[in-house]
């Protein structure tokens, strides 16, 4: 960009050469600028997500004390941007109350951030006119109305985070509780394979094909019988232990 390119302002903005001298090329950060009796707010419109450039909006009071905007005379485009702030931050924060995923709070984050420093911007720039003027009832009006906009981009920025925190926490718990119950099912697991192995190596003793005398085959049947009542009662204990321990966590 040229140095010595000039600021485009509206058409009847008729500013003094002190006050124009003052200005680049760029619009620039939200300010009041001051030149020979005459002041220039500069101001951004509502930023928009994920676009780093902003949209300027000019008012320019002349040395009679008339504001003057690009549509003629008075702050009514002030006021409006003002409403469009609180629209949009209202909008999010009901996205933020029924919000069901962490990406639907994100896309919130990315806005919620830019809007609460170019609304505190705003009320920096409105707060510089009343530090040259502070009998101007219309802009302490806007002022007031700026910083509780202010305010409201803080608490949706805010909510968004906490949310995601709590979120966050929540999925934390959830999966310590299935770490827990993944070890307690391993340890009642380990606990049936311990006692049915030697069942099993007994088992495994009895069939194999040899000549044993007579006592020993009525103990193979009974020693049969009640490793499987034993293991059924075991099964039935283990199971029935392991869904109260289930239920105790879940209404922890």
């Amino acid at each position: 960009m040229a140095v010595n390119e000039r600021l485009i302002l509206p058409d009847h903005f008729l500013i003094e050469a002190e006050l124009r001298e003052q200005l680049s090329g760029r619009p620039g950060h939200q300010r009041c600028v001051e030149g020979n009796g005459e002041l220039l707010l500069v101001v951004h419109e509502v930023p928009q997500a994920g676009v780093p450039e902003r949209d300027p909006l000019y008012f320019w009071k002349r040395i009679d004390g008339t504001w003057m905007q690009a549509s003629g005379e008075g702050l009514s485009g002030l006021g409006d941007l003002i409403e469009r702030y609180a629209r949009t931050i209202d909008g999010h924060e009901e996205i933020v109350e029924e919000a069901d995923t962490a990406a639907e709070i994100f896309g919130i984050l990315r806005h919620s951030g830019p809007l609460a420093r170019s609304s505190r911007n705003l009320v920096a720039a409105l707060e510089q006119v009343l530090a040259i003027d502070a009998d101007d009832c219309g802009i302490i009006a806007y002022r007031d109305r700026a910083k509780e906009i202010e305010r409201a981009a803080d608490l949706l920025n805010s909510d968004g985070l906490m949310t995601l925190e709590f979120w966050r926490a929540q999925r934390y718990e959830e999966q310590a509780k299935s770490s827990h119950r993944l070890n307690s099912i391993a340890f009642r697991l380990n606990l049936l394979a311990g006692f049915f192995l030697p069942l099993v190596a007994l088992g495994g003793l009895f069939g194999m094909n040899v000549d044993l005398p007579d006592f020993v085959q009525p103990m193979f049947w009974g020693i049969f019988v009640l490793g499987l009542f034993i293991g059924g009662f075991l099964l039935w204990i283990v199971g029935r232990q392991t869904g109260k321990s289930w239920e105790d966590e879940d209404r922890k």
